[in-house]
């Protein structure tokens, strides 16, 4: 949707970032630390660029995740996407997924994707466009790469939530009843769509390039 703004918007809002240090993962302060659980993808490394499959500019699934290093306390689980770079002043959200298995454990690709006819679908919280699942990254052309936090947070025991809750909600629970967590961080760019390949050279002054 955001490839249709012009460069121009992107180039002029550059420096207007929500900022890494708002996401949940840096805001949450834990009594038993941070980092403790271990997330990666088979997709990604941590702070590599996502590839476009995964985005707007691909078929916009979500990516496979994977954690390990759940702690024994831990009795659920909560996963938050947010876009540190987004140009507003809070991360968007992307997903949230709520009352996952208390346990090292992973996500399938697609596993985030709205899925109202699956009876298996995961227990889906609200991203920023008020919708469920996965929002695929989609930052404006020219604004520079953004950093999408994975964020996997594990929780002492306590009532499941439901419905359809929203950062503000979970993040209040969060607060509360979070023993560890863990942050995985992906990177996607739209460069601008006015660039293009220069001609060689040779051919600029009219000379046959050598084979």
């Amino acid at each position: 949707m955001l490839e249709k703004l012009p460069d121009s918007l992107g180039h002029a809002l550059r420096h207007q970032r929500a900022g890494l240090e708002k996401t949940v993962f840096q805001r949450l302060p834990l009594r038993n630390g941070q980092a403790a659980i271990d997330v990666r993808s088979l997709a990604f490394v941590d702070h590599a660029a996502i590839p476009a499959r995964y985005t707007a500019d691909g078929i916009g699934c979500s990516p496979p995740l994977q954690w390990s290093g759940v702690p024994e306390a831990a009795r659920s689980l909560v996963l938050i996407v947010e876009d540190a770079d987004a140009p507003m002043p809070s991360p968007l959200v992307h997903a949230i997924a709520v009352n996952l298995p208390g346990d090292d454990g992973a996500l399938a690709e697609g596993a985030l994707d709205r899925s109202d006819d699956n009876d298996a679908a995961l227990e889906l919280g609200r991203n920023s466009f008020l919708g469920t699942g996965w929002l695929p990254p989609d930052p404006p052309p020219g604004h520079g790469p953004h950093r999408y936090a994975f964020q996997l947070f594990a929780l002492a025991d306590g009532p499941a939530f439901e419905g359809h809750p929203g950062r503000d909600t979970v993040t209040d629970v969060l607060a509360e009843r979070a023993i560890a967590s863990g942050c995985l961080v992906g990177t996607y760019e739209r460069h601008d769509t006015t660039i293009k390949t220069a001609e060689p050279a040779t051919q600029a002054v009219g000379i046959e390039p050598i084979a």
